[in-house]
């Protein structure tokens, strides 16, 4: 992620949304054929996901394009937090789904239906599986490159579909071989892991959403960075944060007391640019402090 340059984590990303939104309704044709087919309410519960991950896929078509916007007088720290938001919309989608899944199948397992055509449904679960890990590799490399929030949510209910799909094929042999009322027992289960993974998109777009540290090692790495100069005395402040692809990093840099500001300001872009070696998409905010500042107010608290 800190080799890529900004440009290609634009087209990767960009690249992404459209791959995301080109399985999805490929998806619902075929799923939507096959649930038509077979009367399975634990393929119903597959397309609704599908339908659900279209407009999810379309919606973070949409807020990746507002969030690469630079920035401008009335944002001036840019449009990343539109991912945030998408992620947050995609969650709300995801738990509607399921809710209503959990409707259908309990009406089902109250009064159980035949499944008919297993043939064509358990093609169709396999060619959805086949086309979701192919998308899932490719959100992957995308995710390794830039990090983005809204690629991380879009994979994550990609890879519960992978669970979804592979339910559903043992749903349908069950309930043709067995009891019918092992397809909504199954809908039942995906419901609710569902449900689990709609929190943890939840989760994480309100971290972004409510500037959220950077995580305890990416803190250690920028403090090993600053520390490395040899003309750094320590630093204090560490703020971190993130907003789409931009991350943001502000500190307070100690140095030698008698520095010229020309000579501070010198070491301070030194250490400006060996972070952003690490992180290029980054901004930085260093504030130069004399160190003897510390040692006085020190004394003075004693």
């Amino acid at each position: 992620m800190r080799n890529t340059s900004p440009d290609q984590k634009a087209n990767l990303l960009r690249w992404a949304t459209y791959a995301s939104t080109l399985v999805a309704l490929t998806l619902i044709i075929v799923k939507t054929v096959a649930w038509g087919l077979t009367g399975s309410v634990s393929l119903m519960a597959t397309l609704i996901d599908s339908c659900l991950d279209a407009a999810a896929s379309i919606i973070n078509l949409l807020a990746v394009r507002h969030a690469l916007m630079p920035a401008d007088k009335e944002h001036r720290f840019g449009h990343g937090k539109a991912e945030a938001l998408a992620g947050l919309g995609q969650a709300t989608f995801i738990s509607g789904s399921a809710l209503f899944l959990v409707l259908e199948a309990i009406s089902h397992l109250w009064h159980p239906k035949p499944v008919e055509a297993v043939a064509t449904g358990v093609g169709v679960m396999i060619f959805s599986i086949l086309a979701t890990i192919g998308l899932l590799m490719f959100q992957k490399h995308v995710i390794s490159k830039t990090g983005s929030t809204a690629i991380k949510a879009d994979s994550l209910h990609y890879k519960t579909d992978l669970l979804v799909n592979g339910s559903v094929i043992a749903a349908l042999l069950l309930a043709y071989y067995g009891w019918a009322g092992f397809d909504p027992i199954f809908a039942l289960l995906i419901a609710g892991y569902i449900l689990y993974s709609a929190w943890d998109i939840a989760r994480e777009s309100l971290n972004l959403l409510m500037d959220r540290e950077l995580p305890v090692e990416e803190r250690n790495q920028i403090k090993a960075i600053v520390n490395a100069h040899p003309e750094t005395r320590g630093l204090h402040d560490l703020r971190t944060r993130r907003s789409g692809t931009t991350t943001f990093i502000q500190l307070h840099l100690e140095l030698d007391d008698h520095l010229s500001l020309r000579q501070a300001h010198a070491i301070a872009d030194n250490v400006e640019a060996r972070i952003m070696e690490e992180y290029p998409d980054c901004e930085v905010i260093i504030h130069e402090d004399p160190a003897g500042l510390k040692e006085i107010h020190a004394e003075f608290v004693k």
